[in-house]
């Protein structure tokens, strides 16, 4: 008998310190590998329920769905597993496909039928929304609605990629009829750019693509009518070049007359230095080198003006002077598609220079804006999060992040850093959980919305797609199911879907944003399509920051103006895509291996640590 007590006392001993292990994350914050967070998390509120409460498929009619199609995962094991772990029923995934498809032909039709030809829709009212004549200053309004049909231009792709050729056909018709940009309006140069002159871009590339992946997506007699829309909506824009001492954009720009004779001197990074991967589309299709030429100008004017220190560029600069206006560092609203189109520049045309800047700023990134532990799904302390710093010190400036920041684990699938994306999606969808929905800035430190509104803004699904066509792991199909219940229980309005006013009231603003059908339906119809062309036809696409397809393909990285474009001795060197590399990440470009495939992406102590964090549990 005593060796059994012994037995049982050593079993006894083994569990005891299993069960330790797997709290040492949530026990020991300070024992981080890199820079702990600066406070220590306040515990959770107790009014908040377990993980998935907001929008759990347990309680949903798919919810039935998945319990017999045998994906709720294995019947041991903790509550993350069970949930999550495990096959995804392919009768679930066509249903959720048609329920995303849905989404957008709803919110679709109801433009066209209440909205167009005005740019936006009210879903609450069912009427259409243009720019604000009666309050210039009303930017948030103005700066995006040019009294252009915006969200039929901004939503042609999509009927595309859903295989709506009839559809499709008829609306690029009409934007050949009526839409013109001779306009008395004002607009930001940066929203005209990825809404409207990527997609009549893209579309041009859809209808003009010898494969047709798509159907038959061509328009009889089409005389390359959307190309030279954009080139005129292109030339409308020019002057907010012209006058500057850096060669950093105004922000603005009035359609009919050019920039204003009040324009505000101060851009923001992201606004002037995401305009190259449309602008180069354009010049490359053209033959002209104009348009690129003035983007990149751009980009290299904010890149000269980055800290000696720290390498980092902040987020609003004036365009006379160089100056700093904003010294914050960080990755969202301000910055955040100037690292996108860093990367994305070098995967279509193949500069050398573009892949230097983006690895030197990635760099950065990971010395000055990470904190937390070193890996992602090993070792000890608090989960990797990138949070806002002083551009010239490095040091934190406030306990915030927003949701536009949700894109940068997509943006790390691209480059490889797979590990690091999958934990820092899984901090944006542990607040998804919580709410329902994104708000638009979140204090971690207070474990709650500093600004409560959620746009119907794709970010996290964009990353959450992207990580699934890198993983094939089924846990990104439960998340994309969380986010489609969740927008059809709290975003569905009478008319289309609205705009969340408050992430915890649930009440709703009238305005329906066109990035929801260019980007959060397409990405999710994306996410639960598996056959669909773009996965499988052949082709190379990539996805501009609005979410629009263009070809990756020979043309695009061809040009005939090496001679003119500026720094041309540093960019001539093409690089093959199979040379790209990131900097600084443990994973060194390995995917994730298929042994994990069916297994949590991340382990499930450190899911429920992220949990935590939130305020979930």
């Amino acid at each position: 008998m005593q060796w059994r007590s012994l037995v049982l006392g050593l079993l006894l001993l083994r569990l005891g310190l299993q069960a330790l292990l797997a709290l040492l994350p949530a026990l020991a914050p300070g024992l981080c590998l890199r820079r702990p967070f600066p406070f220590p998390f306040p515990p959770p509120p107790a009014a908040f329920g377990p993980p998935g409460a907001a929008a759990g498929p347990g309680s949903s009619h798919w919810g039935s769905l998945l319990r017999r199609g045998g994906g709720g995962g294995a019947a041991g094991g903790d509550e993350y597993e069970r949930r999550y772990s495990g096959a995804f029923p392919p009768q679930l995934r066509a249903r959720l496909r048609d329920a995303a498809r849905g989404m957008f032909v709803f919110g679709y039709d109801s433009y066209m039928q209440h909205a167009f030809p005005r740019d936006e829709l009210d879903p609450l009212h069912c009427r259409g929304r243009g720019p604000d004549r009666h309050d210039p200053s009303n930017l948030n309004i103005n700066d995006v609605l040019g009294n252009y049909s915006l969200t039929l231009i901004d939503a042609l792709d999509t009927l595309a990629v859903m295989g709506n050729s009839s559809e499709f056909q008829k609306a690029v018709k009409l934007v050949i009829d009526t839409v013109s940009f001779d306009k008395d309006s004002t607009v930001q140069v940066f929203e005209a750019t990825i809404r409207v002159l990527g997609s009549l871009l893209s579309a041009h590339i859809i209808i003009t693509d010898t494969k047709q992946p798509f159907g038959d997506m061509t328009i009889k007699d089409y005389d390359n009518e959307l190309l030279h829309m954009a080139r005129d909506l292109a030339v409308r824009l020019l002057p907010a070049f012209e006058n500057t001492k850096t060669g950093i954009p105004y922000p603005r720009v009035n359609l009919k007359k050019g920039v204003p004779p009040d324009s505000n001197n101060e851009t923001c990074t992201a606004g002037a230095g995401s305009l190259l991967v449309e602008f180069g589309i354009l010049s490359r299709l053209l033959g002209d080198s104009t348009f690129e030429w003035v983007a990149r100008r751009a980009v290299k004017a904010l890149w000269s003006l980055r800290s000696n220190n720290t390498g980092l560029l902040g987020n609003v600069v004036n365009i006379q002077t160089g100056h700093w206006v904003g010294k914050q560092s960080g990755l969202g609203a301000g910055s955040d598609s100037f690292y996108e189109y860093l990367l994305k520049s070098y995967i279509l045309f193949g500069e050398k220079e573009d892949l230097e800047m983006f690895n030197d700023a990635y760099r950065n990134i990971q010395n000055h804006l990470r904190r937390g532990r070193e890996a992602c799904n090993e070792g000890e302390g608090d989960p990797p999060l990138y949070v806002n710093v002083n551009m010239f010190t490095g040091q934190l400036m406030n306990t915030w992040i927003d949701s536009l920041q949700a894109f940068f684990p997509g943006l790390q699938v691209l480059i490889g850093d797979v590990e690091d994306a999958i934990c820092l999606h899984a901090f944006y969808y542990a607040i998804w959980k919580r709410y329902g929905a994104l708000p638009e800035r979140y204090n971690w430190q207070l474990q709650a919305p500093d600004v409560p509104f959620y746009p119907l803004r794709p970010e996290l699904v964009e990353s959450t797609y992207l990580l699934y066509q890198a993983t094939k792991n089924p846990f990104y199909l439960h998340v994309g199911m969380d986010i489609l219940q969740s927008l059809e229980k709290y975003t569905k309005a009478k008319c289309g879907y609205a705009t969340l006013h408050h992430v915890v009231e649930k009440t709703k603003e009238d305005r329906m944003e066109s990035f929801f059908l260019s980007e959060t339906c397409k990405y999710l119809y994306l996410l639960f399509d598996e056959e669909n062309p773009l996965h499988k036809s052949g082709n190379k696409y990539m996805f501009t920051t609005e979410g629009h397809i263009v070809s990756v393909d020979e043309r695009f990285r061809n040009s005939l103006w090496q001679d003119i474009l500026p720094g041309e001795e540093d960019s001539a060197e093409k690089i093959k895509t199979n040379e790209l590399k990131a900097v600084n990440f443990s994973s060194n470009c390995n995917r994730v291996p298929d042994e994990r495939r069916y297994l949590l992406p991340l382990k499930s102590n450190y899911m429920r640590q992220i949990d935590r964090m939130v305020g979930l549990i």
